[in-house]
């Protein structure tokens, strides 16, 4: 185990260090650049070549990567171009937002989905399958920024239930109480879209692992229902589910750039689009580089919680796993 997940982590870093070059190269092949966005009538050429020392953008490119990189191996995230501010101080407290925003969503999922979704595959085309079906059928299909808008529409500006948008109300920062009613809207959104993908995963799942032969012996033996599902059944369903739980966990910190845009809530998928009509390069390869980071970390914790759920899986000496 000690040795498998040091060869993890290993491959981890160098999936990450390929990660970093491409990002870099990928920003300065964009359009414009930092200077382009200082650009005024009166500024003459030695000033922007000026800023551009300044930036540290007319050394060449292995210069600044090998500058970029080694300030990330010490935790230095960087500095924004136009106000020279150091982006993780920004970046942080973004992220709490956003995990707020996004952990409610997807808790609010899971707690739904995966029970129904197991209840749906002993109760095939039932009520509930059907029912599940179509919420399932919509969240794939409605666009998310259309969907927040008409609740907002009619549960704020109508009804005047909830808040409009934004993470709390004037005078009321740092209230629970506030912060739930303005999550309810957003969370509604977001949960449609967790719940469509976790429903129809676990009723799949389940549906597969029901249909194998230990199930059918174990039925024949007499063992009841119950038993069947979550004694035998429910531990080898759970293992696709939890690759899709591991693949979600980046969205938590990366959070939802057209919902977090309808709602104003000051998380980071509203702050990348801010970065880049602003033309933040440096932001937004810090946001990139900390979201292929929660790629990586998520796709490390699903491999070792395969092992957790069904102890017929074991990681084997060469990282490989064998049932």
């Amino acid at each position: 185990m000690t040795e498998y997940l040091i060869r993890r982590i290993a491959q981890s870093v160098v999936v990450i260090f390929l990660i970093t070059i491409v990002t870099f190269l990928l920003i300065h092949a964009a359009p414009g650049g930092p200077t382009q966005m200082m650009l005024s009538p009166g500024l003459t050429p030695e000033v922007m070549e000026q800023q551009a020392k300044n930036l540290g953008l007319d050394k060449p490119l292995p210069v600044q990567y090998l500058k970029w990189v080694g300030g990330l191996l010490q935790g230095d995230l960087g500095y924004t171009f136009k106000n020279h501010l150091p982006i993780g101080e920004l970046i942080w407290p973004r992220i709490g937002k956003t995990f707020i925003l996004m952990g409610s969503a997807w808790l609010v999922s899971i707690l739904i989905a995966i029970p129904w979704g197991i209840y749906n595959s002993t109760k095939v085309y039932g009520l509930s399958d059907q029912t599940a079906s179509f919420i399932s059928y919509l969240g794939f299909a409605m666009p998310t920024f259309w969907f927040g808008i008409m609740l907002q529409q009619y549960f704020s500006l109508k009804l005047d239930w909830f808040p409009l948008s934004d993470m709390y109300s004037r005078g009321h920062e740092g209230e629970i109480g506030d912060l739930f009613m303005h999550l309810v809207l957003p969370v509604t959104v977001l949960s449609l879209g967790f719940l469509a993908s976790y429903m129809k995963y676990a009723r799949a799942s389940m549906l597969e692992v029901l249909d194998q032969d230990y199930i059918r012996t174990a039925r024949a033996k007499g063992v009841v229902e119950r038993k069947v599902v979550f004694r035998h059944a429910l531990r080898n369903a759970l293992i696709p589910i939890i690759t899709l739980l591991g693949m979600d966990l980046p969205i938590l910190v990366g959070g939802a750039v057209l919902t977090e845009n309808v709602f104003n809530w000051p998380g980071m998928g509203r702050w990348y689009v801010e970065m880049a009509i602003s033309r933040e390069y440096s932001v937004l390869m810090a946001i990139t580089i900390v979201t292929a980071v929660m790629v990586v970390i998520g796709n490390l914790l699903a491999d070792i919680l395969y092992s957790v759920v069904d102890p017929r899986v074991k990681l084997g000496k060469q990282g490989g796993k064998t049932a």
